[in-house]
């Protein structure tokens, strides 16, 4: 590998906010793995195409303990041994990921998310939406929705206090933007350590049991302990930070999609029965992760050609590969008719995200009530004036002012 190599490409458009850097379609074009200088300066392999992203993703060849490729240029580490915190289950190969990840898949089932917190999601949302009613004619949908929802319902799944929402969000902004330091960024992360490693301290003492981390707790103890305190610890800031800001994050873009789309939303509106395909197609046409996720080559192997080291950098580029016209027909439409087998804005394979059965739920509910609720709702301000976050790890809306 050379000095010569493509850039990874991560600057959007700010005048096409929902659409992934215009340079991958070309690179897309020209094949579907090269080598390509990460943004820290890390160099490695970057797959546009949906067929070879989907492999990057479920071929055991490759790790999933891997190096950050998204920090900002010079700041490069070993595979995960600069994290703050111990991510578990997230960067680990089988068979300990599925021994890890099996304690919590049970809380994260459709079955369980229908009918232990769908009512709840219910509710919430119906308060946030009365709320947004009873206040101003203009109001920002991320303040008065789009954040609070998810934060209200990883705390109701977690046992963690509402109340802390501000100092748990901020320590999440401040962790995954890497438009800000290194230690910006680290102190972040400490936020979030010490906070869970306070909760779980106060929920041993006082016996509470409501929650995944008071379930958790009852794991990293005994002599029959499955998690050490540091992997309980790394769950919890996991699941915390993971929990609400991805939603939050889609939840913002699919409301600014939907009112930028007239036909799409009208569709929705009049035909409520096609919210799950939409949902799916605004995850594909969105795909929120920003700089695509890595895995690390186990050994010498080839994809699509490409002639694979052991121990090289494998990105796959997720949102150049849900809008690969090979597996998807007129890509860069939002259609939320289309008829698919799948996407990979959760990833794919083992990997693939937990909590994506919680996100649908909340989607499914916030978007079809929002604008049945507010048939007349409107941008406050043009397209191009909503302040977007395009450093952060997950894209998103930063502010997105309606009317009602």
């Amino acid at each position: 590998m050379t000095d010569n190599l493509v850039r990874q490409p991560v600057t959007r458009d700010p005048h096409r906010p929902l659409d992934p850097p215009a340079e991958y379609t070309q690179l897309r074009e020209d094949q579907p793995i090269l080598n390509v200088r990460f943004p820290n300066g890390t160099t490695g392999w970057l797959a546009t195409r949906f067929e070879e992203a989907s492999l990057v993703f479920s071929d055991p060849r490759l790790s999933a303990r891997r190096p950050r490729h998204d920090t900002p240029e010079g700041e490069v580490d070993e595979a995960g041994e600069s994290a703050p915190f111990d991510p578990v289950f997230v960067m680990m190969d089988e068979p300990d990921h599925s021994v890890y990840r099996r304690l919590l898949t049970a809380r994260f089932t459709p079955k369980a998310v229908q009918n232990k917190l769908q009512p709840y999601i219910d509710r919430v949302v119906d308060e946030h939406l009365d709320a947004i009613a009873a206040g101003p004619e203009t109001f920002d949908f991320i303040e008065a929705m789009a954040l609070p929802v998810p934060c209200l319902i990883i705390c109701e799944l977690l046992g963690v206090p509402y109340e802390d929402r501000d100092g748990f969000h901020h320590a999440t902004m401040a962790m995954m933007d890497v438009g800000k330091t290194r230690e910006e960024r680290d102190a972040g992360a400490h936020w979030l350590i010490d906070y869970i490693t306070n909760l779980v301290a106060e929920k041993r003492r006082t016996g509470a049991t409501d929650g995944i981390l008071a379930e958790l707790i009852s794991k990293a103890e005994g002599d029959d302990a499955i998690l050490t305190e540091s992997q309980l610890i790394g769950i919890g800031v996991l699941l915390l930070f993971a929990g609400h800001d991805t939603t939050a994050a889609m939840m913002g873009l699919s409301t600014l999609t939907l009112l930028t789309h007239d036909e799409q939303r009208n569709d929705l509106v009049q035909h409520p029965e096609k919210i799950g395909t939409a949902i799916e197609e605004l995850m594909r046409y969105l795909t929120i992760v920003q700089f695509g996720l890595g895995r690390v080559a186990k050994e010498d192997l080839e994809i699509a050609g490409a002639q694979i080291k052991k121990g090289d950098l494998v990105v796959a580029a997720m949102n150049a590969a849900n809008r690969d016209p090979r597996a998807f027909q007129d890509p860069d439409a939002l259609d939320i008719d289309r008829k698919m087998t799948r996407h990979i804005a959760f990833g794919y394979g083992v990997h693939q995200c937990l909590g994506q059965n919680v996100a649908r739920a909340e989607l499914k509910t916030v978007l079809p009530k929002l604008f049945e609720r507010f048939p007349n709702l409107r941008l406050a301000t043009p397209v191009e004036e909503v302040p977007m976050d395009f450093t952060g790890t997950n894209y998103g809306v930063r502010k997105l002012m309606l009317t009602r």
